[in-house]
């Protein structure tokens, strides 16, 4: 298992090179220029001015070259000026945003883990009666309504109409619980879903039936031989999930204030901050491959017939 990982965490250095090097070059085929004036986020400059600032950021150079810099103070852990936060630099950013949008990323999949695998449990255990309906409608108005609709639903009747928790802030952990019940939902819903329909093909297999034949009882069955391998499928999804909940959600961070990595990243998109995109794009890539390592580990563990 350790020569497997060590060969993953070497295949990753390669991963993000090409990562990066198409997100830049996509980035600087893109119309426009952080500098253009009728480019959003960016005011309007005089020809000279523009000359001036594309020198600072060295974008009067060629692309390949502007990569090449880009690598060489990357791997010192330098991403650049950011172009729109003209007194800070990417990395300060990043430190400052990422451990709030991962805080908030953590605690909405432990709330999607738990709920999502309960009710799937239950779904399946009880399935075509009360149970089954209620986690199926769960699961469907979790995966279908956007998470900007739900956190305005949930202001409105969690602090408005009853008022238990603030509108939005990041100052107390009762501030922490409407962002992270809203950006729960939609994940709580896809790992029930998966939970059921994996638990229901599990439960008609031949070794639980025969479990079954041997006289022991339901809760044994389900929770040592079902769950376990049911929980296979589940934890493929826990990987990409997390990378996508816990590197921010600009809506949800928008309409609750949170001050997290999300909406950095959709304003460096319109202002065109081409070293806070390469920053976010590449810690995002990371995550996400150190994310699949651990499921794909995981798989051994809940399965001993995997070998690496």
């Amino acid at each position: 298992m350790l020569r497997y990982a060590v060969y993953r965490l070497l295949w990753l250095v390669p991963t993000l090179l090409a990562m990066a090097l198409v997100t830049f070059l996509v980035m600087h085929a893109t119309p426009g220029s952080p500098l253009d004036p009728v480019a959003e986020g960016g005011n309007p400059l005089s020809p000279e001015a523009q000359k001036n600032l594309a020198e600072q950021y060295g974008l009067d150079k060629p692309v390949y070259e502007q990569f090449l810099i880009f690598l060489g103070k990357a791997v010192q852990g330098d991403f650049g000026q950011s172009f729109v936060y003209k007194t800070r630099t990417v990395s300060e950013i990043l430190l400052e945003t990422f451990p709030v949008s991962l805080l908030l990323g953590s605690m909405a999949l432990a709330l999607a883990v738990v709920g999502g695998i309960t009710l799937g449990i239950l779904a399946a255990v009880y399935q075509n009666r009360s149970w089954d309906y209620l986690s199926v409608s769960v699961a469907t108005v979790g995966v279908s309504v956007p998470n900007f609709v739900l956190a305005v639903f949930m202001i409105v009747i969690f602090s408005l109409i009853v008022p238990l928790f603030p509108t939005g802030g990041w100052d107390s952990p009762r501030d922490w619980v409407l962002p992270t019940v809203t950006l729960a939902l939609g994940p709580l819903g896809i790992i029930a879903r998966f939970t059921r329909s994996s638990m229901l093909e599990v439960i008609r297999s031949d070794y639980i039936l025969t479990a079954r034949a041997k006289g022991l009882s339901e809760a044994p069955v389900i929770l040592k031989h079902v769950l376990k391998n049911a929980f296979i499928p589940v934890v493929t999804l826990l990987g990409p999930m997390f990378a996508a909940v816990g590197t921010g959600s600009f809506f949800v961070e928008s309409i609750f204030r949170v001050p997290g990595m999300g909406r950095f990243f959709v304003l460096s998109m319109t202002g065109r901050d081409y070293p806070m995109i390469m920053g976010v794009v590449l810690i995002y890539g990371a995550f996400l491959a150190m994310m699949n390592l651990v499921v794909d580990l995981l798989y051994g563990t809940l399965d001993p017939r995997i070998r690496y």
